[in-house]
């Protein structure tokens, strides 16, 4: 699903970080997946590696993409999409990488607008109306907190199909980085982006949220 989210919208540098039960996954990848030559387009399979400077396995998300960093070829100006592996969703990330070159974020983060009784299960994000995160709970609980990261009119009205009920900004996991900024993230020893870097990212960089105002679903949380 992110590798097709990635093609449609015209991106085909892709890297896919896996670790566990992966062998059918990789075939299915290198069997599904041919670019012509002069496209120079790759999804190149990276899989979780005991090194001789390493001898751990990914201990997170962020963890995962900081030992593949040494793989990656990055220019500081460029930008970098990370993407969850275990979504259901249909997104053009070319408008997700458009706002955040337009807002100049330095870190955009994609949301979904949930309904404030099912917040508790998802990062929650205060967002202005021109975008800009103002701060991030992960799984908040007190009633008092949920009230004040309730989405904001503004963009309130960008819902469409909107009840009455109150909304926030739910983090989907799928983030947009000036890859400067995350090189400089991950020189830290967090290992989870949605625990750690992006709550500590808040401090120190612009972070802007995108309304994904379609389809979505968390397949780690179907029953």
């Amino acid at each position: 699903i992110p590798i097709s989210n990635c093609l449609n919208s015209g991106y085909n540098e892709i890297y896919l970080l896996t670790q566990f039960n992966t062998e059918s996954l990789h075939r299915h990848i290198q069997e599904s997946y041919h670019f012509d030559y002069f496209s120079k387009g790759f999804v190149e399979i990276l899989s979780a590696e005991q090194t001789q400077s390493s001898d751990e396995w990914y201990r997170g998300t962020a963890d995962a993409v900081r030992q593949n960093l040494k793989h990656i070829p990055l220019q500081d100006d460029q930008t970098v999409v990370i993407l969850s592996g275990d979504q259901l969703y249909r997104m053009d990330l070319e408008s997700f990488v458009a706002q955040h070159i337009e807002t100049q974020a330095d870190i955009t983060i994609a949301a979904k607008a949930m309904p404030a009784h099912l917040a508790y299960q998802f990062g929650i994000m205060d967002v202005a109306s021109d975008w800009q995160i103002q701060r991030f709970v992960e799984k908040p609980q007190d009633p008092e907190i949920l009230k004040s990261l309730y989405l904001c009119s503004d963009l309130r009205s960008k819902v469409k199909d909107a009840s009455d009920q109150p909304y926030c900004m739910a983090s989907m996991g799928i983030y947009a980085f000036k890859a400067s900024v995350l090189k400089s993230c991950l020189s830290s020893e967090y290992h989870d982006f949605g625990k750690d870097i992006i709550p500590q990212a808040l401090n120190h960089y612009k972070l802007c949220g995108y309304l994904f105002d379609d389809y979505w679903e968390d397949i780690g949380t179907i029953a």
